[in-house]
């Protein structure tokens, strides 16, 4: 599995998304500007990456600032500046705070040391993250599935195999798994770029679909199980991820396909209670208007560009997480995980009675 991220000595390396399938690039950042603009302009990508991202970020200008006079300021301005790289995955705002309340307290360049900790900790938390989320999906597939996904979840978004992505490749190992269906993803084809990218390099069967051709195939039969990750999660189950992935969802339940999210606890937001005041981010239109550069509408048209939408829990059949599989009603299992998690207890699978 290709990094995404690769942290040095005194800068971190970045994979460039924007550049694939074409070629593998890596931007070479050395300050938090370097970051929060690959963040935004999708350079690097995935809510779980992008925290870990973020971390990095933070130390390589705390590195850049110690020994200014107003370091601590300025420092807690990075911060800022970071976490509103993107608005919504929560994964960003999440890695930023747990790290800036370890450092808490600390100067100088105990501080650049101690956030450095906290990005490298991350690293490999993510990592195991998405080992344990990939065996527990695994286990809810039957042999020889078809599956569809959207976006892309793998190791591009991750450390580690997945979210959606680690579980359709675990799945595909055990024999799960025989046929992936990858949406392409409009406007920024992640799916069609990237997932079918990471799929050839594993060597897996695979078809890459334009998004409005799902419920054509779950009408035929031919999808038995659909698999997505997340951005941000609410207490109660609902679920924001990329622009499509409500259709997905309207289209399975009408058809009787399970429909899977993939996310650590990290992605769930304890302060939403529902899905409804989830920030959607809007986009440039001309990701719209345009594809890979070149304008495919009349130059004078109108576009509109919501990255992100909502998907209810009550169209989702579980929710995988690295701390175990939830059922609905996720009000109830997810704070089940979530204090099993933190009583560090080894994750499982909580049914809808809460076994």
């Amino acid at each position: 599995m290709i990094e995404a991220i690769r942290p040095t000595a005194d800068a971190v390396d970045i994979l460039d998304q924007r550049q694939l399938p074409d070629r593998v690039e890596y931007l070479h950042c050395t300050r938090a500007n370097d970051v929060v603009n690959a963040i935004q302009t999708l350079a690097v990508r995935g809510a779980p990456l992008i925290g870990v991202a973020a971390l990095y970020g933070w130390w390589l200008e705390a590195r850049a600032l110690q020994g200014d006079a107003d370091f601590l300021n300025l420092v807690a301005r990075v911060k800022q500046d970071l976490d509103r790289a993107r608005p919504t995955a929560v994964n960003l705002s999440w890695a930023l705070d747990r790290a800036a309340t370890r450092v808490a307290g600390l100067t100088g360049s105990e501080m650049v040391e101690a956030i450095r900790h906290e990005a490298d900790r991350l690293y490999d938390e993510e990592r195991q993250r998405s080992e344990h989320m990939a065996h527990f999906g695994a286990s809810l597939l039957p042999l020889k599935s078809q599956v569809l996904t959207h976006c892309n979840t793998g190791s591009l978004a991750t450390i580690g195999p997945g979210t959606a992505l680690g579980v359709i490749r675990e799945g595909y190992r055990l024999g799960m798994v025989t046929h992936v269906w990858v949406d392409e993803t409009r406007p920024l084809l992640q799916g069609a770029r990237l997932t079918a990218w990471e799929l050839l390099q594993d060597d897996m069967a695979m078809t890459v679909i334009t998004d409005n051709m799902a419920g054509i195939l779950m009408a035929r039969g031919q999808v038995d199980a659909v698999i997505v990750g997340a951005d941000r999660i609410a207490a109660n189950g609902d679920t924001a991820n990329k622009i499509g992935t409500y259709s997905l969802a309207v289209l399975a339940h009408f058809h009787g396909v399970p429909f899977y999210v993939v996310a650590p606890m990290s992605t769930i937001d304890w302060t939403m209670d529902t899905g409804i005041n989830i920030p959607i981010e809007e986009r440039n239109p001309d990701e719209v208007r345009r594809v890979r550069g070149h304008l495919i509408t009349p130059a004078s048209a109108r576009a509109y560009n919501l990255a992100f939408d909502v998907t209810p829990s009550e169209l989702i059949t579980a929710i995988v997480t690295d701390a175990g599989v939830a059922y609905p009603p996720y009000r109830d299992t997810l704070a089940r995980l979530r204090a099993r998690e933190q009583g560090s207890a080894i994750g499982g699978k909580i049914n809808d009675a809460g076994h």
